[in-house]
């Protein structure tokens, strides 16, 4: 299978058949990219989830600038995962509960909105490295899994993508702890995934508890914004534009480095 493959398959056709060929690489889905080793999951990425780093530095369990550090020390070599646990800021246990609640969080969201434009890029390999290859047969089961969960308590998925905003009547005082706080932090803008990231919780155990406050009509995806209207610029076509803000533009490009 070559690097621009399109496939008509879904995504988890195309992993079992990666996984049958003891494939190394990455698959691209519409929100999420998996990458394998040997026909194994390695690891998961989706911008619908929180990524390991930061469930990590966020739950106090890795301060910030350890995880850093082992990201410019190691990420080169894909062997992050590794140097968090050779360095002592982490134990193997830890680093393996961590990274698989990332893994299946990522791959829900992957698998739930793949659509059927799929790439397949050969020997490509993530920089954390192996921690705790899973097989394609597990993942997908978790998945079925959870949304099957997820959808016994409200059936609409758009809850775990889509800005959330409050009813008017939600109160996070009377709610139960763990739901109290994930219905505090709705807004109107942020959507599963910032809250969960926020909390520091998995995103699975966020989406619970929002679409349980769906069920009881708390919560509901936030209105779309229309976009303003787009007026002429004055004097546009014409040749005679102001030279640009050099010190700005070198103050954000200074900005920017520092970060």
């Amino acid at each position: 299978m070559t690097a621009a493959t399109r496939a008509d398959r879904s995504a988890p056709e195309l992993l079992d058949t990666l996984a049958a060929d003891r494939a190394t690489g990455a698959l691209t889905t519409r929100s999420g990219i998996f990458y394998l080793a040997a026909g194994h999951v390695v690891h998961v990425e989706s911008a619908h989830s929180p990524a390991l780093g930061d469930l990590l530095t966020r739950s106090g369990a890795l301060a910030p600038a350890g995880w850093w550090e082992a990201v410019e020390r190691a990420g080169s070599r894909q062997r992050v995962g590794r140097q968090l646990v050779d360095s002592g800021r982490l134990t193997a246990g830890a680093l393996e509960l961590a990274h698989l609640g990332a893994l299946f969080d990522a791959a829900y969201f992957a698998l739930a909105h793949d659509g059927t434009a799929l790439r397949f890029r050969p020997g490509v390999a993530h920089w954390l490295g192996a921690v705790r290859p899973v097989t394609v047969a597990t993942v997908l089961r978790e998945s079925y899994r959870r949304r099957a969960l997820l959808d016994r308590i409200w059936p609409d998925a758009a809850v775990d993508t889509a800005p959330l905003a409050r009813t008017p009547d939600a109160d996070p005082a009377v709610l139960p702890p763990r739901r109290g706080r994930a219905l505090a932090l709705v807004d109107g803008g942020r959507t599963a995934a910032q809250i969960a990231s926020a909390l520091a919780h998995r995103t699975f155990h966020t989406l619970v508890e929002l679409r349980r406050l769906a069920a009881d009509g708390l919560v509901a995806p936030a209105p779309l914004v229309p976009a303003p209207p787009v007026h002429p610029v004055p004097g546009a076509g014409r040749a005679d534009w102001d030279e640009p803000d050099t010190a700005l533009l070198r103050r954000l490009l200074d900005a920017l480095e520092a970060l």
